[in-house]
């Protein structure tokens, strides 16, 4: 083998004699040298094509340029090969002198030696790319599939060292490994490299696997190369397939969003139907499936999150999104649910006797729409088994094979992480926003000397739930406290916070303080109970608040405010105008400053105030004086109930909230919620008549 080296090479003189012949040449065509010096190259070439093949070469020897061509030569044996010739001017060597070499077209000259002609044809025509090199490392033999690969000519790659034919870093590495395996024997498996094609502005990724190949004395005669591209494998689709589909999943906190990217990611690519049913451990709906009455052969299992289909309608679908699901008790999807392993039916059965004797609702749609291949996947996350989605081809004529199911298996583990999570944040966020609604008042009432109204809307996301409030707080007098705050936090421990503030706040309205003064008691109480506790609460490092308390006397038409760093309340007038109370923001509750002002203005009669939270004039987008000129204008209305003027202003302040309870059922939108909690409280001010204002007075009640 090591005299296959390089291309069969000969020297001609001008007069197309052979002048020189090299042992590849010998090995290529079967002639030894004395057999071929001095006669004529037409003797090498088919007879009918000789005369015109080296008057071709005698025309082109005069331009003094390589010379190319794809000829038929002779073998010694008679029989003939296909292969590329060049030719070159030897300058210093005489005139007309050429040098030629020649590289068999197909691969098979030089090997795999003579009589073997089958497996000659097998390994020229592997899609697999294969190459030989000897023990000096320089390649021999090349198959089409390794051309297509590397983009490398077999005349440019034969007789070279893989250091030659992709010069640099990458190819001395691939050297270096080939000589490794050369001189250990030791192969190497799928060893990733990249290739840079001539022409192409990216590189190749290839996977390579060299092994030695022995002699039947047990010595090296050299190496094999068998190397795939990655871009094209299966294994590289799959991983393809799944980044492009799996970054569509989980891309919000809602649970039905989740469910329903899911179906979406899988038709048309894996599937031509899908749907993604959830368990009890995921509620969805308001009533438990435990408690829905059973059909004959058929209990409710499942409650629909999400399904996709080819086909528009969804002709397949017996239940839409938010219905319950019935199986019977022996079908695959239970059998998924509670063995948490997927069934895998490449041709699904319908034959009788079968689990679809029990569900004929199924069986008619089955028949209906061609379905002809079934995989049932357990949506497991964290040890706990949250539903099944089931994924069906009718149209798609191949089964699902075992490499598909492999796909959907990591597809549908991702989901159910996503899922998980999604049930997780519900869960929490329910808990946090039920606490808070339970901590809010639930009856508001101005008593005589306000009319109000209020409005709480929770976040969109758990980090923003938990911690706003309001309060109508009733004072001697028939006076009124107004209250609402924000708590630094969020989640159940800012819920459990502000009902605590909330009560301290009421306390200390009981001992009918200035509004400045009851901040500062405030302020010093919750720092007391910062210090009390031993360790750092759950919900953050520090209690600290927000808030605005206001008085309103009926009689005096007076009305006395203090700010602890809260947004500015504001007032709107009879005569439709807005103003912002200008307030002495003073530090958050919790610093321990314990340093506030009051302010006092007089209100007109039906004067209205408005109490708010930041999440209702702050965005992300916007700072806090866009959203109090948005405010402004949206309070400027008058003659309407105060009912009508919360639902105006959260409307223009938060237009993308959905006001619905719920969602509408089948519906995949997600309910929209505000960035951060909005509280707010409206306020409008009424005035006491004489007789009234004499009934305080008589009781000498003091007056702020």
């Amino acid at each position: 083998m090591a005299h296959n080296s390089t291309p069969a090479t000969a020297v001609l003189d001008g007069a197309g004699t052979i002048r020189g012949w090299t042992a590849p040449a010998q090995d290529a065509l079967g002639y030894r040298a004395q057999d071929v010096l001095g006669r004529p190259v037409a003797d090498l070439l088919p007879e009918r094509t000789a005369a015109a093949q080296v008057a071709g070469l005698r025309a082109h020897n005069r331009t003094g340029e390589p010379w190319t061509a794809r000829t038929q030569l002779r073998r010694k044996d008679g029989s003939g090969v296909v292969m590329d010739v060049q030719a070159w001017p030897l300058d210093g060597a005489g005139d007309d002198t050429w040098l030629l070499t020649a590289a068999d077209r197909s691969g098979l000259t030089a090997w795999p030696p003579a009589g073997s002609t089958v497996s000659a044809a097998l390994l020229a025509r592997s899609p697999v790319g294969l190459t030989l090199w000897d023990t000096d490392l320089r390649c021999i033999w090349a198959n089409a599939a390794a051309e297509r690969q590397d983009g490398v000519l077999r005349r440019h790659r034969i007789g070279r060292l893989m250091s030659e034919v992709q010069p640099g870093a990458n190819g001395r590495a691939i050297t270096a490994a080939m000589r490794q395996v050369l001189e250990t024997g030791e192969p190497v498996i799928e060893r990733e490299y990249t290739w840079r094609v001539p022409g192409e502005d990216q590189d190749r990724i290839l996977s390579a696997s060299y092994f030695r190949l022995d002699g039947p004395d047990g010595r090296p005669l050299g190496l094999c190369n068998m190397a795939t591209d990655i871009e094209t494998s299966l294994a590289r689709q799959h991983l393809l397939t799944l980044g492009q589909v799996g970054n569509r999943i989980g891309t919000t906190l809602d649970v039905i969003r989740t469910a329903q990217e899911l179906a979406d990611a899988a038709v048309p690519l894996l599937a031509d139907y899908v749907t993604v049913d959830l368990a009890e451990s995921v509620p969805l709906g308001e009533e438990p499936l435990q408690r829905l009455p059973s059909t004959p052969g058929a209990i409710p299992v499942f409650r629909r999150a999400g399904l996709a289909s080819v086909h528009e309608g969804m002709p397949e679908a017996l239940w839409k999104v938010g219905e319950p699901v019935f199986v019977p008790p022996s079908s695959p999807f239970t059998h998924a649910l509670f063995s948490g392993r997927t069934h895998y039916e490449p041709v699904l059965d319908t034959s009788p006797g079968t689990w679809l004797d029990q569900d004929p609702d199924r069986a008619r749609v089955i028949a209906e729409t061609g379905m002809h291949s079934l995989v049932v996947v357990p949506l497991k996350a964290r040890g706990t088994v949250l539903g099944v989605a089931v994924f069906i081809r009718s149209d798609t004529r191949l089964p699902f094979s075992r490499d598909d199911v492999l796909l959907i298996e990591e597809l549908t583990g991702r989901a159910a992480l996503s899922l998980d999570n999604a049930r997780r944040y519900t869960r929490e966020r329910a808990s946090a926003v039920a606490l808070q609604r339970n901590l809010l008042p639930r009856n508001l009432s101005g008593g005589k000397a306000v009319d109000v109204a209020s409005r709480y809307l929770p976040a969109h996301t758990h980090e923003g739930v938990g911690g706003d409030w309001f309060d109508v707080i009733h004072l001697p007098g028939h006076r009124v406290g107004l209250a609402v705050g924000d708590v630094v936090g969020h989640g159940i421990n800012a819920a459990a916070l502000m009902g605590q503030l909330r009560t301290v706040m009421g306390t200390l309205a009981d001992l009918d303080l200035p509004p400045h003064d009851l901040l500062a008691r405030l302020d010093r109480r919750v720092l007391l109970m910062g210090d009390q506790d031993d360790a750092e609460p759950p919900g953050g490092p520090v209690m600290s608040c927000t808030c605005v308390y206001a008085v309103y006397d009926p009689v005096t038409r007076r009305c006395t405010m203090a700010s602890a760093g809260h947004p500015p309340p504001a007032v709107l007038t009879p005569d439709g105008t807005v103003s912002f109370a200008d307030l002495p923001s003073g530090p958050p509750i919790g610093l321990g400053t314990m340093s506030y002002e009051s302010v006092t203005m007089e209100l007109p009669e039906g004067t209205v105030i408005a109490l708010y939270t930041d999440g209702l004039v702050e965005t992300r987008k916007d700072d806090i004086d866009v959203g109090l000129e948005r405010l402004r204008r949206a309070m400027a209305r008058t003659g309407t109930s105060l009912d009508d003027l919360c639902t105006h202003i959260i409307g223009a302040m938060a237009p993308n909230v959905a006001h619905r309870p719920q969602r509408p059922p089948g519906s995949r939108l997600p309910i929209l919620r505000p960035e951060d909690d909005i509280a707010l409280l409206l306020a409008r001010t009424r005035v006491l008549g004489a007789e009234e204002a004499a009934t305080r007075n008589a009781l000498r009640l003091p007056t702020p």
